[in-house]
């Protein structure tokens, strides 16, 4: 990287610090979800919703990019609060106990974070589908209404492996890190293309798992690729690789090169990757893309390309999208709902910031 570049990274932390310290100040409870970049102030959730683990995380990374221990007590708290949701019936409980509970324990252990993401690992394992061989999407997803048990989807992938696989560890029980391999690899029976592209949902016989059909809850259409299914893949499946199996790796490739072989000239993402120009992109699947892609360079020694791909993602996303604050704009919530469809998300920050300590030697990629 030149030395702009690495400027850039250095600011970009700097603001970013900054948007995390505005965010903790102010006097509003619960979960920040989004925010309209002119005003910044955040669209919150009571619960957490599946995006509260994120400031958690965010939490987290900010003591590892500060130094400053205070953030790691208010990342504990966020742990805390999070504990009543591993009995929620949402496999989008991956994302909340990960990056809510589990980053901080592993960037600065403590009981508080430990016990939480343990309470998380066991609700998912609890919800196991052991005939169909995963965790299905939950009859209170977010987002994708009371779907039943027979409902599969890409998001449940990332965070929800390296969770059960860590508790494997944590507690000397072997069969969740086997729930976590069965549920990685029946996403990539219901979910990779033949070309590597990625379709966001399943449907599947709970019999025996078996593919029914596949659709999409948030794309533009069931044969398109939402940028963000294909990001989530490239996180999911490189997590699988580095929590689960080396095996998990290949498919990790395949969907990484579909993402960089048809991502836009400039490097951003439309929302979806079949989307006309003139409609919105999705900085925040970008910024989970970059996270991936730096992970896998790290458990790839020959595809450190992937490294420079990221570093120029990450780059103009700093340089095009973060605004002053410190606020990763242009994030593309839900267009097909018309929500949030040019903001400032919870969840995108948390990868930008990821991406760019990551970048700068301050976290080792993989070991998230």
């Amino acid at each position: 990287m030149s030395g702009e570049q690495l400027r850039r990274i250095d600011d970009g932390v700097r603001q970013m610090l900054s948007r995390v310290n505005a965010t903790a100040a102010e006097a509003d409870t619960g979960f920040p979800h989004y925010a309209e970049t002119a005003g910044g102030r955040w669209t919150r959730t009571p619960d957490g919703f599946w995006t509260g683990g994120f400031w958690g995380g965010l939490l987290a990374l900010s003591a590892l990019g500060s130094g400053d221990r205070s953030y790691a007590g208010l990342a504990e708290d966020v742990a805390r609060r999070l504990v009543p949701r591993a009995r929620s019936d949402t496999a989008f409980r991956g994302f909340l106990f990960f990056y809510g509970a589990g980053v901080a324990q592993l960037t600065a252990p403590s009981d508080a974070a430990r016990d939480a993401a343990l309470a998380g690992a066991r609700g998912l394992a609890a919800s196991f589908h052991h005939a169909a061989g995963l965790i299905p999407l939950g009859t209170q997803a977010e987002e994708a209404g009371a779907v039943g048990r027979g409902a599969a989807n890409i998001d449940a992938v990332p965070g929800t492996v390296a969770l059960l696989a860590w508790a494997a560890g944590e507690l000397g029980e072997p069969a969740l890190l086997d729930m976590a391999r069965r549920h990685a690899q029946r996403h990539v029976e219901y979910c990779v293309r033949s070309d590597g592209s990625i379709c966001q949902s399943a449907a599947f016989d709970e019999r025996d798992g078996s593919l029914l059909r596949r659709y999409t809850h948030k794309g533009r259409s069931d044969d398109s690729t939402w940028a963000r299914a294909q990001a989530w893949a490239m996180l999911g499946f490189a997590q699988a690789g580095r929590w689960v199996s080396p095996d998990f790796l290949p498919t990790a490739v395949t969907v990484a090169d579909w993402w960089i072989e048809n991502l836009p000239a400039d490097r951003v993402a439309l929302w979806d990757f079949d989307a006309g120009r003139d409609e919105p992109r999705d900085t925040s699947a970008t910024a989970i893309a970059a996270a991936a892609l730096l992970k896998l360079a790290a458990l790839l020694p020959d595809r450190s390309h992937y490294r420079e791909h990221a570093a120029a993602m990450v780059d103009m996303l700093v340089a095009g999208h973060l605004t002053p604050s410190g606020a990763l704009s242009g994030g593309c919530f839900d267009p097909t709902r018309g929500v949030a469809t040019d903001s400032e998300l919870v969840w995108g920050d948390y990868f930008l910031l990821e991406s760019l300590l990551a970048l700068r030697g301050r976290i080792e990629p993989a070991s998230l």
